[in-house]
């Protein structure tokens, strides 16, 4: 099945600077990303959100006030015709060197294991950081740069070890080169197989 990975704050919601969501009263959705996310599921995208949330064992916010902001989340998204199938958070710090944490890819291994169906050579990532455009590639994934949350310039990636596929200006721009995307993939294999 198509699925989609995407980062949550900066990419859906507002990346807060040397700072956290910590609260659904905090949080608040990017300007493009209804539009993003409903070309996806038009599309028949499954989509999957991997979110590094060290506050919570930074002891900054709780896991119930994570669940929460989720759960709000799913229901706001759900009125808007938009599913998530399923949030995964690493909420270690980077001193604690989890395999989960990105720029590492467990949780995306993880997704791949319980979801079923799911070809991470064949699926994108979609961040607003270099930590994602290295999890993305270390799971063999084609990436997408979003510049709606940490990163704000495209010339801030020419130097990272691992540089994005594409480059878009938010999640609705990366969605339709989602779409395109694959649109040629499908063209390629239909005339291989003619």
């Amino acid at each position: 099945m198509k699925t989609v990975f995407l980062d949550r704050d900066g990419v859906i919601s507002i990346f807060t600077p040397d700072d956290y969501i910590k609260s659904w009263d905090e949080f608040r959705f990017l300007p493009r990303a209804f539009a993003g996310l409903k070309q996806l599921a038009a599309s028949g995208y499954r989509i999957v959100v991997i979110s590094n949330q060290a506050g919570v064992s930074k002891g900054l916010f709780s896991m119930e006030s994570l669940n929460d902001i989720t759960r709000r989340l799913e229901e706001t998204l759900a009125n808007e015709g938009i599913k998530i199938e399923r949030f995964y958070y690493c909420i270690h710090s980077s001193e604690e060197n989890c395999g989960c944490r990105k720029p590492r890819a467990g949780l995306l291994y993880r997704a791949r294991a319980e979801l079923g169906g799911i070809r991470l050579e064949e699926s994108f990532f979609v961040g607003d950081t270099e930590t994602d455009m290295q999890a993305g590639k270390t799971a063999g994934m084609g990436t997408i740069l979003v510049l709606s949350g940490k990163t704000k310039k495209a010339s801030e990636a020419a130097n990272w070890k691992a540089r994005p596929d594409f480059i878009a200006e938010n999640i609705e721009e990366a969605a339709e080169i989602i779409i395109r995307e694959d649109g040629k993939k499908r063209r390629r294999h239909t005339c291989t197989m003619s």
